[in-house]
């Protein structure tokens, strides 16, 4: 099978989540990614939820497999230069370490760069390698608080609700994908190695979307809103008789289509004439109506009237609806993957479907130092002999 990364050699400095996505991304599209570990392994080994039998990370395993994993104590002096060693001939080094730890260890990009200078270093951390709080540890709930999205999630009445899922790791990781992917692009032009630098609430900041201008242009400080969109109506979440449906409706003319769908073309009224209007007024009648009707259906019955009438609507799914549906399964968003310890487990699939050099899981997430041998080079002696150095 081709692969669009094939012969990329990446050293994974990475731990937790933003980094080791950004590098599960590379692995999955066939690069050769070296995951250094700490010599316990990494803090994301004990995140649940764990395989029930072998009592192995599901967290870990999914944003780690198709890697190599390694251990080496840093803050040894062979340990550096083992690493130093991978580096000479790698294209791309990842870290996600808070600011200043980098140049501690001796592992910064300064330092790197002089062993290969054509290296792309690629460095997540929770606010950038520069600005007055550089130094200090982050995660993502204080990345989503700092960056305003946690302000903006919830409804008015009650206190700021972080988003479930841990969106700054994640679009971190996209994020310091994308630069890292630049970075290489210029040097496939210009030989031109360099340091990539993403900080979470950089990226928080970056996927505020209107909450910006609303502020800088228009000199308001938005507040919390619940589901209702601040731009588009109606853009929001109605009940109906066996849970909730989630409604978009964008634009004048499919909200012609919209009312006259529902049975409601009094609505198609002065007051409700533009999406600007409908936004102003949502809540003096245009919400109630909607969910009026909403609730003389199921999800499922409702979802077919939109669908027919081609307007944007989905039925809120729990976790067991949204992996069993059909959608879902014909992406192939959840796939078994073979662990050595835990047996078959089913995790996330690759997002990124590509005609040509398509994504695949190869291998599982590495057991701690499954690959010190075959990466380092080692004899089982050799090998022996580092672990009671406290190297590996």
């Amino acid at each position: 099978m081709k692969t669009v990364f094939e012969g990329l050699k990446v050293i994974d400095l990475t731990s937790a989540l933003n980094g080791p996505q950004c590098t599960m991304f590379l692995a999955d599209y066939g690069a050769e990614v070296i995951k250094i570990e700490p010599l316990g392994g990494e803090q994301c080994r004990t995140w649940g939820p764990f395989e029930p039998n072998s009592g192995e990370s599901a967290f870990f395993a999914t944003y780690n497999r198709n890697k190599k994993g390694c251990t080496l104590n840093l803050k040894s002096e062979k340990g550096r230069e083992m690493l130093y060693e991978l580096v000479k001939d790698a294209d791309v080094l990842v870290e996600n370490y808070k600011g200043g730890v980098t140049k501690k260890l001796g592992v910064d990009y300064e330092t790197i760069k002089k062993i290969n200078p054509n290296i792309i270093y690629a460095s997540s951390s929770g606010f950038g390698q520069t600005g007055p709080i550089s130094h200090r540890p982050c995660y993502d709930i204080v990345a989503q608080a700092m960056g305003g999205m946690l302000n903006l999630t919830g409804f008015k009445e009650t206190a700021p609700v972080k988003v479930g899922p841990s969106v700054a790791d994640h679009v971190t990781g996209i994020f310091l994908c994308v630069g890292l992917l630049m970075a290489l692009y210029h040097r496939e032009k210009t030989g031109e190695g360099q340091m990539v630098d993403v900080s979470m609430m950089d990226v928080m900041i970056a996927i505020l979307e209107n909450a910006i201008p609303t502020y800088t242009v228009c000199g308001e400080i938005p507040e919390r809103n619940g589901n209702i969109d601040p731009s588009i109506a109606p853009f929001d979440v109605f009940s109906c008789k066996d849970g909730y449906v989630a409604l978009g409706v964008g634009n004048d003319r499919m909200f012609d289509k919209f009312c006259k769908t529902i049975g409601h073309e009094e609505l198609l009224c002065d007051k409700y004439a533009t999406n600007d209007l409908r936004q102003k007024n949502y809540l003096d009648g245009l919400r109630q109506t909607i969910e009026d009707w909403t609730d003389l259906y199921t999800k499922k019955e409702i979802e077919a009237i939109m669908d027919e009438a081609v307007i944007p609507c989905g039925p809120v799914m729990d976790m067991k609806e949204v992996i069993e549906h059909p959608q879902t399964q014909a992406r192939e968003m959840i796939v078994p993957i073979e662990h050595p310890t835990a047996g078959t487990m089913d995790l996330l699939g690759c997002v990124i479907k590509m005609s040509e050099t398509p994504g695949a899981i190869v291998t599982a997430a590495p057991l701690v130092g499954q690959h010190n041998r075959e990466v380092f080079g080692l004899t089982e002696e050799e090998e022996k002999q580092l672990i009671e150095e406290g190297v590996i």
